[in-house]
């Protein structure tokens, strides 16, 4: 009371001392109330590096932070023929169905999404989902014919398709099918128990023979698992390449191969009884001639021809229609310069006139007869090149990195078939010959007027 008796011993009327005290209490609240700063998040600091004190209870709650949604990438060609869009996350494999009808892909959203190759020119891209259930596939392979144990049992709904994924997490194959049911919708589901768990390295991919008579399975030591449709392990195949940097099935079914930190390319057949009973697993041949180690290869629709790329900075064009029981090696028929960064990718046309190489983001396509670049087409997504890919027509390159899937005309094929045609017709007198050439001809030239828009 001692503010009180300062101002009654100075004989001021009440209602002045009133004034006053009010004043002063009004001044006393304001200083020890907190800040607010609509503009600055809460607790956040001063000019002088002091934290701020903490807002009033009655103040409004600041809104909670929206996750903001990744930017989708932005990318335009002239040759990009459509960019697939629908998964959430990144998408790891592709795989198109030896039929070409279907494009199959996998993503880190868990799901695998099944796209219509009908409408890739399209303007609308049609695909059906199947949800992987607590999981990821990192790898996806479409069944030849739904040939991976899901016959039907009587009375249930026809099996159209199937496919095998492999589960990032729980480190195994997995079998899905598609079902058409009574009203025409489709539906996925899982079979019956996954393979076991063999492995003791992650798997760096994965393979079904176009047979139907066995499933790859490569992991990053130096292993290669044959499997039976239904999950038992057949053979087990030690590359002694150091480590395994990619493994394949031919498209013929009869082969599988891998590359690694040896500057070569292991080729093994993998026998059969003509009953049909697995007997053995044999080395077949070698491609040889890189320097250093070899990091991807691809397969011709028919496996007479090969590609490979290394850390050399070359990829290689090879002959391998060979009797290797007779011991006749493949040939080397071109060499050509890698114009894109490590760790490289690479792809070989169905009918192994072009290839196409990724690295980072990436790609190039080159003419397996000239060695000669093509194309170039130069960020085509956010993050680095997970997969690369011709379809079964081998009109199309697609390639995946992002979120999207991305689609462009193969002009370097409709080239190569000119180039290589009119050749051919100099060397010709039959007159049937020289027609049916004259029509490839005709035909590859329409082709690329219709993507260019004009004569070309």
């Amino acid at each position: 009371m001692e503010v009180w008796a300062a101002l009654g011993g100075s004989g001021l009327p009440g209602a002045l001392i009133v004034l006053i005290l009010v004043v002063l209490l009004a001044v006393a609240l304001h200083r020890s109330a907190p800040w607010e700063t609509p503009t600055a998040p809460q607790g956040g600091p001063r000019a002088n590096g002091h934290a701020r004190p903490e807002q009033p209870r009655k103040a409004k709650p600041a809104a909670r932070a929206r996750r903001e949604k990744p930017q989708q990438h932005s990318f335009a060609h002239r040759l990009l023929v459509a960019a697939l869009k629908g998964h959430s996350s990144p998408v790891t494999c592709l795989d198109f169905s030896s039929n070409g009808k279907y494009l199959a892909s996998c993503s880190e959203d868990r799901t695998v999404r099944l796209w219509s190759t009908r409408d890739l020119a399209g303007r609308e891209h049609r695909c059906l989902r199947a949800n992987v259930g607590l999981d990821h596939a990192e790898f996806v392979r479409l069944s030849p014919d739904s040939r991976v144990a899901v016959d039907p049992p009587q009375g249930e709904n026809l099996v159209l398709l199937a496919f095998i994924v492999w589960l990032a997490n729980a480190e195994t194959i997995r079998v899905y099918k598609m079902t058409k049911k009574e009203d025409g919708s489709f539906t996925f589901s899982a079979t019956s128990g996954d393979f076991p768990k063999k492995h003791k390295a992650p798997v760096i991919n994965i393979g079904i023979a176009e047979t139907g008579k066995f499933i790859m399975t490569a992991s990053s030591d130096t292993t290669i698992l044959i499997w039976s449709p239904k999950g038992e392990v057949l053979a087990s195949i030690n590359t002694n390449q150091m480590n395994n940097a990619y493994a394949t099935v031919s498209p013929c079914g009869r082969f599988v191969a891998s590359c690694g930190f040896t500057p070569d390319v292991k080729v093994w057949e993998v026998c059969f009884s003509k009953n049909g009973d697995f007997r053995e697993v044999t080395r077949a041949f070698e491609l040889k001639g890189h320097t250093a180690g070899v990091q991807s290869f691809s397969f011709s629709n028919d496996s007479r021809r090969m590609a490979t790329v290394s850390k050399d900075g070359t990829w290689k064009f090879w002959g391998t229609d060979v009797e290797y029981k007779k011991q006749q090696d493949p040939y080397l028929l071109l060499t050509g310069q890698c114009a894109v960064p490590e760790p490289c990718r690479i792809a070989l046309s169905p009918d192994g006139r072009t290839v196409a190489v990724a690295g980072g983001t990436d790609i190039v396509v080159c003419n397996t007869r000239r060695g000669e670049e093509e194309e170039r087409f130069l960020g085509v997504h956010s993050h680095r090149i997970t997969d690369l890919a011709f379809d079964t027509t081998g009109r199309y390159v697609v390639s995946c990195g992002d979120r999207a899937i991305r689609v462009f005309h193969n002009t370097a094929g409709h080239r190569a078939v000119v180039e290589e045609m009119e050749a051919m017709l100099k060397k010709t007198g039959n007159k049937a010959t020289r027609e049916r050439l004259e029509q490839q001809i005709s035909s590859a030239l329409k082709a690329l007027a219709a993507i260019y828009g004009k004569k070309h």
